[in-house]
Parts: structure tokens; C-alpha cells; sequence
């Protein structure tokens, strides 16, 4: 027993591996069966249940991508209205300015460029 063992392990070690070809052409020599394993094993043809949870994480990742685009808008809108704030802010400074240059009062410099 240990001597056959040993010419099989020796068999093994020469070869390399297993023989990708002779794998395939055991399958295809059963017909439509040995086909559908095949497409099987290399992904082509995959099962209901991977199908259905390849879909509901698709509808997640979709659900989730909305979600975020509207969140963003939201954002969107909210910076637009506190420019226009800012906006109205500096017009009002630069008419105080003027009108208080017009009545003659100095303005100071206040450090900025």
C-alpha cells in the first residue's frame, strides 16, 4: 500500500497540476449536462438565489445613491441662500460706507487689503 502511495505522490509532483483541458473535455463528453457545468463553473450561467441577491443589493446601492443626491441638494440650496445672505450683508456695509463718507465722517483703515 505505502509503495503505491508513493508512485502516486510522485505522479502528482510531475505533473504540475491538473490538466485544464482534460478537466473540460470530461465535462463536454456529457452533452448538454457536461455544458451547463461548464458555464456553470466559469460564471456564465449563475443560480436563481445569486441572481435575486445580486438585485436587492443593486436596489440598496441605488436606494442609498437617491438618498445622498437628495441630501446634497438640500446642501446645495442651503449655500446658495447663505451667499445671497452674505451678499445682502456686504451691499448694506458698502451703502453704510458711503452714506456715512457722505455725511463726513473717515473711515479707518482696518488692516485688510
Amino acid at each position: 500500500m505505502i509503495p503505491d502511495l508513493m508512485q502516486v505522490l510522485a505522479a502528482a509532483e510531475e505533473t504540475g497540476g491538473p490538466d485544464v483541458g482534460k478537466l473540460l473535455s470530461t465535462f463536454a463528453q456529457y452533452g448538454v449536462v457536461g455544458l451547463i457545468v461548464v458555464l456553470l463553473i466559469i460564471g456564465v450561467i449563475v443560480p436563481k438565489y445569486v441572481m435575486n441577491a445580486l438585485t436587492a443589493e443593486k436596489d440598496n446601492w441605488r436606494t442609498a445613491f437617491e438618498a445622498e443626491r437628495a441630501a446634497h441638494q438640500v446642501t446645495r440650496e442651503q449655500l446658495i441662500a447663505a451667499q445671497a445672505s452674505v451678499d445682502t450683508a456686504n451691499e448694506q456695509g458698502r451703502a453704510m460706507v458711503q452714506l456715512l463718507e457722505k455725511l463726513g465722517h473717515r473711515t479707518q483703515p482696518t488692516g485688510s487689503v
